[in-house]
């Protein structure tokens, strides 16, 4: 079964499946009411599912397979490259996670191996991705965390300091000190940076 609002996206992937041995599409969803629907009338040994829905994630569709059709292997499919994602659909017991930059083959390779009974995501994988992606404001102060979020907000040096009750000249310090700690050269760069964090958030 796949889920996923994009019904491009979903004839793309039920093409790919459909022309592979021993796979069969059973059944489509556009949204996490849809697939909660349908999934116990036609019971699919596996489930693709989007994170991002119109009217819930992904994680909702797992989460109500394991009380609906706990026979179900869910596998996300993603565009989320996204550590937090990741952890969620371990947590609700996806047994792998790909992402929609995958070749075609390796989602039929993946669906098999899902279908066999292996599982391609564990605790292991997700801390090693956690190390491998640093996080460049893991030194920073709890007055430069907040000096930070104030500039993703849109704040001058001033407006920053009357609302944390310091001095101009102490905002340009924390901002000095965390643009040296971030490895960045301007204030823009910051504002730029906390925007995209923002942005990558898969459950907005």
């Amino acid at each position: 079964m796949i889920v996923d609002d994009h019904e491009v996206v979903r004839r793309g992937i039920a093409e790919i499946v459909d022309r592979s041995d021993g796979l069969t599409v059973v059944a489509e969803a556009g949204s996490v009411a849809e697939a909660v629907r349908r999934a116990p009338l036609v019971r699919p040994e596996v489930v693709l599912v989007d994170l991002q829905l119109p009217d819930g994630t992904g994680i909702d569709i797992i989460t109500a397979l394991r009380e609906h059709v706990p026979a179900a292997r869910p596998i996300v499919l993603t565009s989320f490259d996204d550590d937090d994602a990741l952890a969620a659909a371990l947590h609700a017991g996806a047994k792998a996670y790909l992402l929609k930059t995958v070749r075609g083959a390796e989602i039929a390779d993946v669906v098999k191996a899902v279908a066999s009974g292996r599982t391609l995501l564990d605790e292991r994988t997700v801390t090693r991705r956690r190390a491998d992606h640093d996080d460049p404001t893991a030194d920073l102060t709890p007055s430069e965390r907040k000096v930070l979020e104030l500039i993703g907000d849109g704040m001058s040096n001033r407006e920053i300091g009357e609302r944390l009750g310091v001095a101009e000249k102490t905002v340009k310090n924390h901002i000095t000190a965390l643009l040296s700690k971030m490895g960045l050269q301007r204030r823009t760069q910051v504002a730029a940076w906390v925007a995209g964090q923002r942005a990558a958030g898969w459950r907005s």
